[in-house]
């Protein structure tokens, strides 16, 4: 299995998940030329793209959809919910060439030869979800845009060879920045974002022999730093040390697609 970000962070991101016969896309929140861009970084072709998976319907994660959906004419997955918020969307266009298909939490479907299952996920949005990805004996966990997260979301995620957790923010610097208070308090709130120190302790829940990689992405760009969010998170997860069984953790790129992982 392949895994790669083309964006990662509070101003856009979308993810590219593969074999070698089976391409997908998670979210498309930045413009169709950067998505198209980022795939070519990674050997793709945009041809061979099957479907695009939408977590919520945040303009951060579904601004390209128009645009991609109709230079790739392919499926489009999300909760009943999200695609009646992403019809309402009238800056994506005409969504008519895109067919849609109605995903549910708990219920497994395929693309290609890769096993999908969909998870809620506490955020303030119509019905998001978050996906895990299997194939040949390989299972990649993804999770973004939570508040917080409860023991059935750790079940989903575990016994991962790659986690794509995100790490949004700082408190200090988010209490201390220049967001209004009402977006303070929904950033921390239960159906907002992580923080550094509890992504630190999801990723010491779910690290065993098995996970080999873990990218922190959706950094706020102005409530964290790449140091940092690494810093507090391997304090949080590891102590603070890498030992020989630690995975191989780093900070997904921003505005740029990150180096092709491959399982």
């Amino acid at each position: 299995m392949y895994f790669g970000t083309i964006a990662s962070g509070s101003s856009g991101n979308c993810l590219y998940v593969g074999t070698d016969t089976t391409h997908v896309l998670v979210d498309a929140g930045i413009s169709c030329k950067r998505i198209l861009a980022g795939l070519d970084s990674f050997g793709v072709d945009s041809r061979d793209i099957q479907a695009i998976l939408v977590t919520h319907e945040h303009s951060d994660h579904i601004s390209g959809l128009g645009v991609l959906s109709r230079k790739l004419n392919v499926p489009v997955y999300a909760t009943h919910e999200t695609i009646l918020e992403i019809h309402r969307c009238k800056s994506l266009g005409d969504l008519s060439k895109s067919e849609f298909y109605v995903i549910e939490a708990e219920r497994p479907f395929k693309i290609g030869d890769i096993r999908v299952e969909a998870f809620s996920i506490p955020h303030d949005a119509a019905d998001p979800v978050s996906y895990t990805f299997e194939n040949a004996g390989f299972k990649i966990g993804m999770v973004t845009d939570l508040g917080c997260f409860d023991d059935g979301i750790v079940h989903n995620l575990e016994n991962s060879d790659l986690l794509y957790v995100e790490a949004n923010h700082d408190i200090r610097m988010l209490q201390a920045g220049p967001y209004p208070y009402p977006l303070k308090q929904r950033i921390l709130g239960s159906r907002g974002h992580l923080c550094n120190e509890m992504t630190g302790r999801l990723v010491a829940l779910l690290h065993n022999d098995r996970l080999k990689h873990v990218i922190l992405g959706h950094l706020s760009k102005e409530n964290n730093y790449p140091d940092l969010a690494l810093e507090t998170v391997l304090l949080e997860a590891f102590g603070g040390r890498e030992t020989s069984d630690c995975p191989d953790v780093f900070v997904a790129p921003r505005d740029q697609a990150s180096s092709l992982v491959t399982l």
